[in-house]
């Protein structure tokens, strides 16, 4: 079992991104050493050097987003104005019962890590970590080079197997300069087993790395990008107009993440702000979705078992053809559960099973679960406060 630094990439995810990584690059500089080899021409020398460079970057700020982490905020914090005594603007921000502290402006409470975490955009299982306030910049990087690398990749790897495939056309009727690519039965199917990964991460990272760009670019998370969305449509039809506080326009929004060393600008919890705006705008916002979530929330109760099982093969096949496209947990039912929905799909809910026996440590079970289980109840639970519960 792993521990210490090794107990972070001992992962699916970091194992599967290292894999990946190790596999393009090796086979890509095996190639390239019989395609255009290094130590015969110039061209070749820097077409090796500038992958490797790539290949390395690409390393470093993998490992630099897993162990840089995004930042997290102390169990019990409390914000400095707050123990100066302004207790008023205690109002403005939301308690995380989990970490039994206050959330600063930004943080979000990511179930997996199990911590608050400073300006969280999302959890990444590739890096088996969040993304965040810290490790944005190396995230970014890391998908950048990686995108990058295996673009060239690609290009090296598609035509070294056409060298290969037709080895003997160039023997025969080839002048004598251009350089045969040998690939055994096995170097060839990893060849292009390397060429698909390569390719699929330009296709699937490049697009990554695109959203990426532009939440740097709007300063604004993929978790802030829901909380504007459902913002402008809650004032749809009125004069009323939602500003995002953060957005200071392009190049001060690049500055506050990007720059050479990878280090954030500010300490993640105090942020700049355009005019019009104060650091409670966003977390007011917030907690007003949140009251509007409550009031909209209605209690089910369960008419039957159900396993948590991602493919519920039993609960009939129009659930199992359209389950929600989301990386979301599944949450298992005993008859006569209670739970509290929030979200409806057509055969799918979400929402969260009310515990017998709630206490300050109980684990929340809240995720998705299969609709022709449950039934409503015409009669809620007014009191249950789903304002006190951290997202």
């Amino acid at each position: 079992m792993c521990t210490g630094p090794l107990k972070k990439i001992c992962h699916w995810g970091p194992l599967t991104a290292l894999g990946i990584i190790k596999s393009v690059s090796f086979m890509t500089i095996h190639c390239s050493s019989m395609w255009w080899p290094p130590a015969e021409s110039v061209g070749g020398f820097l077409n090796t050097a500038v992958f490797i460079s790539f290949s390395a970057l690409t390393l470093y700020n993998f490992l630099s987003a897993i162990y840089e982490g995004p930042g997290f905020l102390p169990f019990h914090w409390k914000p400095w104005w707050l123990l100066q005594a302004v207790l008023e603007d205690a109002e403005f921000l939301q308690f995380c019962n989990t970490c039994d502290g206050y959330k600063a402006p930004r943080s979000h409470h990511c179930r997996k890590c199990g911590r608050c975490v400073l300006k969280m955009d999302h959890h990444c299982p590739w890096i088996n970590n969040c993304v965040g306030h810290y490790n944005h910049a190396h995230f970014t990087a890391f998908l950048f080079w990686a995108v990058c690398g295996c673009l060239q990749a690609s290009v090296v790897l598609t035509c070294s197997l056409y060298v290969a495939l037709n080895r003997v056309w160039y023997l025969y009727y080839g002048d004598g300069r251009q350089h045969m690519v040998h690939l055994t039965v096995s170097t060839l199917a990893f060849c292009v087993f390397c060429l698909g990964l390569a390719i699929g991460v330009v296709l699937a990272v490049g697009m990554l790395l695109f959203f990426q760009v532009r939440a740097v670019v709007r300063n604004q998370t993929g978790i802030e990008d829901w909380i504007v969305e459902k913002a402008r449509h809650r004032r749809e039809g009125t004069n009323s107009k939602f500003i995002f506080p953060y957005n200071l326009g392009w190049k001060e929004n690049f500055k506050q993440v990007i720059n050479l060393s990878c280090t954030p600008v500010g300490d993640g919890v105090v942020w700049p702000v355009v005019e019009g705006c104060d650091q409670y705008t966003l977390t007011r916002e917030q907690k007003e979705q949140k009251s509007e979530k409550r009031y909209r929330t209605r209690t089910y109760t369960a008419l039957e078992n159900y396993s948590g099982s991602w493919i519920p093969v039993t609960k009939g096949w129009r659930v199992l053809c359209h389950p929600p496209f989301t990386d979301e947990c599944r949450i298992s039912l005993r008859k006569g559960d209670t739970i509290l929905v929030t979200r409806w799909r057509r055969y799918w809910l979400f929402g969260e099973k009310l515990q017998a026996q709630e206490t300050s440590s109980s684990r929340r079970e809240r995720g998705w679960f299969p609709r022709p289980c449950v039934v409503e109840l015409i009669e809620g639970v007014p009191n249950y406060d789903l304002d006190d519960k951290t997202k």
